[in-house]
């Protein structure tokens, strides 16, 4: 049952998410300097919405984690909209600690997702990037804005690239049904 329904519903958020961050991810790539401070602005609003379509999902497969997700996305983008020039400056801790919270959220939802017997491997790996990213930016913050927005930038595209694989995923498990 809970299967049938993350199929149906799960598709079209999974390529929305996926192209939003994808395309975040390398305008941030190609524009580090300059996105330090629009970073707080298009991460705050992205993150609004993909936590508004998290919110929305969790109530329709009455999942607990991705209901957790959609509120820290929320609380995360809103953060990031209302106070720019605290976030320009200690974007890259909120960040890094956002990607460890997800990061871990997915690693755990992942096994739920392998004992309910559903496709768990890219959201597994999700977790893993989340959880790496995290340590890097956290362990590494002296090469400055520049190598903070590469490492988000490249994971906001990883993140938007395994979104988008799940929706092609999901369209092959609902088509041969």
């Amino acid at each position: 049952m809970v299967a049938d329904a993350i199929n149906r519903h799960a598709d079209v958020w999974h390529l929305v998410a996926g192209i939003i961050m994808a395309v975040l991810g390398i305008y941030v790539w190609f524009h580090p300097v300059v996105s330090l401070m629009a970073l707080a602005i298009y991460l705050g609003v992205a993150f609004i919405i993909v936590g508004a379509g998290y919110l929305m999902f969790s109530f329709s497969v009455e999942s607990g984690w991705y209901l957790l997700v959609g509120i820290l996305d929320l609380l995360v983008g809103i953060i990031f909209v209302t106070n720019l020039g605290v976030t320009a400056a200690s974007l890259p801790i909120i960040f890094a600690l956002w990607c460890l919270a997800v990061g871990a959220i997915q690693l755990v939802s992942a096994f739920r997702q392998r004992k309910d017997g559903l496709p768990w491997s890219r959201t597994l790996g999700a977790g893993i990037l989340g959880v790496l990213f995290a340590f890097l930016i956290l362990a590494y913050p002296a090469f400055g804005a520049i190598t903070i927005t590469a490492l988000m930038g490249a994971y906001i595209l990883l993140y938007g690239v395994l979104e988008i694989s799940e929706y092609f995923y999901s369209r092959k498990i609902v088509q041969t049904a």
